[in-house]
């Protein structure tokens, strides 16, 4: 098995506590993400697996990183997730929101911005943790707050109630909530809660369950289809047609995790094949490479996959 170790001449000991993290948190996430050992004396590290050097890599970028940024867990996990770039990547497509300025935390979510601002039509495709929804909801604010489009119009299929939507009780808000609540954490994040009401009060964002949206026409709005793998073919079809001027449609969905009857087709799946040579139409594909979420969740993302 590759060893090897690195030592850093370290000039104040505050950024070797930067860099390694409270009990050494922060070496054991680097470990655990390349499945290596890696043990410290004082400011030398010894690595010991078969991915050593990309370990020593990263360790030279979080010494380097330490020495300008005060560091936390999230910072480790992101850089390991984007590869060691998270603050090293130039021309970011950059999204305003309440929060501040918003851009992705991959090359490939940066590269699903600049898809959704360049088509009219972008499916997001991918495991959770990519930021698929979330960035879709930041990418439909941004466009919102900038008067681009006059209404946000949040569709999902409520696959787990069925038709039965009539029975459940509670107004239409009150009956798919539950569906929805994904969109509306992204929404309350981005906007802020009681911007958000006050823009659900004047219709201006609007919730409507995919069986809903038959017979419409939807200009300058941006309209977003999540979990869009637990849509047929044919509601498919219809959501993509209620779309009209001045409004752009985001698609997103995991086709790893359907929930149709085992003889339904998924849509998202068709949906590929049949249009995918569409100008203004964009099949973007995220992978367990653009995991932003718990390390341990790409693992398990990879796991599922060998397993299949």
């Amino acid at each position: 098995m590759a060893a090897n170790k690195i030592c850093f001449e370290v000039e104040n000991n505050e950024i070797l506590i930067n860099l390694c993290g409270p009990m050494d948190e922060h070496i054991r996430q680097i470990a655990n993400h390349f499945d290596v050992t890696i043990n410290r004396q004082g400011d030398c590290f010894h690595v010991k697996g078969d991915n050593c050097d990309l370990a020593i890599e990263s360790l030279k970028y979080f010494y380097n990183l330490a020495q300008t940024h005060d560091l936390g867990i999230e910072n480790i996990q992101l850089g390991l997730a984007s590869g060691n770039n998270i603050l090293n990547q130039e021309n970011l497509p950059i999204i305003h929101s309440k929060r501040g300025n918003i851009s992705g935390r991959t090359p490939n979510q940066n590269a699903y911005i600049n898809a959704i601002l360049s088509n009219d039509i972008t499916f997001g495709i991918g495991p959770a943790g990519t930021g698929k929804t979330y960035l879709a909801v930041a990418c439909a604010t941004d466009l919102f707050e900038k008067e681009l489009v006059r209404r946000i119009v949040l569709v999902r299929p409520a696959v787990e109630a069925g038709e039965k939507l009539g029975f459940l009780p509670g107004d239409m808000a009150q009956k798919v909530d539950p569906y929805l609540r994904p969109l509306y954490d992204a929404l309350y994040d981005l906007m802020g809660f009681e911007k958000v009401n006050r823009l659900f009060e004047k219709n201006l964002i609007e919730i409507a369950p995919l069986a809903f949206m038959r017979g419409r026409t939807l200009n300058n709005a941006v309209v977003i289809l999540d979990e869009a793998q637990n849509t047929t073919p044919e509601q498919m079809k219809m959501f993509l047609t209620r779309i009209g001027f001045g409004s752009k449609a985001i698609i997103t969905g995991d086709i790893t995790q359907i929930d149709l009857d085992k003889h339904q087709k998924s849509g998202l799946i068709a949906v590929e094949t049949i249009l995918n040579n569409i100008r203004g139409i964009h099949f973007h594909h995220f992978t367990k490479l653009d995991v932003v979420r718990h390390p341990l969740v790409q693992k398990i993302v990879e796991a599922y996959e060998n397993n299949s």
